[in-house]
């Protein structure tokens, strides 16, 4: 086990033990006890963040393209090195089993090294003039200026890889605000971009309380980009805070995810697939399949498997047994929250098939759960469980599957499994959502857009997304000097 380190802040190329307006402690779900030690940044350090990155935006936003796409490169192979010691801090910061954290950090390396040849590859464009006395037509997309990231713990890497290496490669700088329960990987991500050459205020690290420096980092009038993943709730009051200001602002917010398992389905891969997928990182990943509608000729199979593989899944600390299949939930908030959606679906609201307790014992492990035809209007169908809680529901009609699947105002991924063609093309068009996987639930990899619709936010990172959402469009129209 790598030891926990001493946590620190980035501000102006410096590292910074002390906090302003304190220090707060740092649990490992997994036990419940306090493994080290946060600050949290003061008012006059978070303006000393925002000073560092407002004088140092106009050298790195001329810096040349490939110039900066070495230092990402020379970040991510850090990355990669170093996995195997930021997985051990991952798991214990957040309980995500070392396999899935050391596949994290590797992916986060791949989103780095892409957005890093999307600045050389970003020229802009020529268009044609129509008319003699125009010259040329030049597109491009310019650095916006210094931006503000902000992330949960989830993914306590790869989305603060992905803000990082979208606003760098573009030629923003950039202030990074992790979670509070998992400073120390996001820490140690950032010291990959220093010891791979960042010039000092390209990048700064702070932490604390997130609405205090949330809303002051955003009011500032340095920060010209708002980027956050977190909860739709916070994502709208941030949102309205960047909009005062008229800050471009991206936000990746909550999903429900449904997914439509066809009559025509191959069952057992779509059971497998499904029922793997959605206790990864304890259903704590908001692109997690959730609401599983299910074709009425295989839906008693389909419960009777799921339930089946759920029940076989080895839950426990990943930090002592690394052959553990889920670990905890990040805190005791969220053990409360499963005890809740379990509730609403007793009685004649739903059929708790497997699972639905809190796991006595320290940390916050609940069970993996199976809920058989909860009720339309349930907690569980209509509000993002963010855990390990499945609900299986049975459908007559393809067309009503649709409308159940769209039937609420999130928008982030959607999935479905049909071995007809035009069916399989038929739910690709007919789902809302920003991201849909059809026959799989992969909806995310370097090269593609991530975002949402509706109540799941708007913008997408990753692809070359990632980079123009941190660049505005200049047209610059050149005409003959003289008649």
């Amino acid at each position: 086990m790598t030891a926990y380190p001493a946590l620190k802040m980035l501000i102006n190329g410096e590292w910074i033990a002390h906090g302003d307006a304190g220090a707060m402690d740092v649990i490992n779900p997994a036990t419940g006890q306090a493994i080290g030690q946060c600050p949290k940044a003061g008012p006059a350090q978070l303006d000393a963040a925002l000073k560092a990155a407002d004088d140092a935006f106009p050298a790195w936003s001329r810096t040349p393209a490939a110039e900066r796409y070495a230092i990402l490169r020379r970040a991510a192979d850090l990355l990669r090195e170093r996995a195997p010691a930021i997985a051990s801090i991952v798991t214990a910061e957040m309980g995500k089993p070392r396999a899935q954290a050391v596949g994290e950090i590797t992916s986060s390396a791949d989103v780095i090294d892409f957005l890093g040849e999307e600045a050389k590859r970003r020229g802009g464009r020529l268009i044609p003039p129509r008319g003699n006395q125009l010259i040329a037509q030049i597109v491009t997309h310019e650095p916006i200026g210094p931006a503000v990231l902000l992330t949960p713990w989830n993914f306590p890497v790869n989305l603060p890889g992905k803000k990082i290496a979208g606003a760098l490669a573009a030629g923003c700088t950039a202030i990074l605000k992790p979670a509070e329960n998992s400073p120390a990987s996001a820490q140690l991500l950032v010291e990959c971009f220093v010891d791979a050459g960042l010039p000092k205020g390209v990048l700064g690290l702070v932490y604390g309380e997130p609405g205090p420096v949330s809303e002051h980092l955003i009011a500032s009038p340095v920060t010209r980009k708002v980027s956050f993943t977190g909860s739709t709730a916070v994502g709208k009051h941030l949102g309205a805070l960047a909009a005062q200001g008229m800050k471009r602002f991206t936000p990746e917010l909550g999903g429900h995810a449904p997914v439509i398992v066809s009559k025509t389905a191959d069952l057992e891969r779509a059971v497998a697939a499904c029922a793997s997928t959605k206790f990864r990182n304890a259903g704590q990943v908001c692109v997690s399949p959730t609401r599983f509608l299910v074709a009425s000729e295989i839906y008693d199979r389909f419960v009777a498997d799921f339930a089946a593989y759920a029940g076989k899944l080895k839950v426990g600390d990943p930090g002592a047994d690394a052959s553990v299949d889920m670990g905890p939930l990040a805190h005791a908030r969220r053990i409360s929250a499963m005890e809740q959606v379990v509730a609403d679906a007793g009685g004649n609201r739903g059929e708790v098939v497997t699972g639905g307790k809190a796991i006595a014992g320290s940390g916050f492990f609940f069970e993996p759960t199976v809920i058989a035809n909860p009720a339309p209007d349930s907690r569980f169908m209509t509000e993002e469980p963010f855990g390990p809680i499945a609900g299986i529901v049975p459908f007559e009609h393809i067309e009503d599957a649709v409308r159940i699947a769209n039937g609420l105002r999130y928008g982030l991924a959607a999935y479905a499994f049909s071995s007809d063609l035009d069916e399989a093309h038929y739910l690709g068009r007919s789902l809302r959502a920003g991201m849909v996987g059809i026959n799989q639930l992969i909806v995310s990899s370097p090269e593609t857009p991530f975002g949402g619709v509706g109540d799941s936010g708007f913008g997408s990172e990753g692809g070359e997304e990632g980079y123009l959402a941190f660049t505005d469009t200049k047209l610059v129209m050149l005409a003959k000097a003289g008649g």
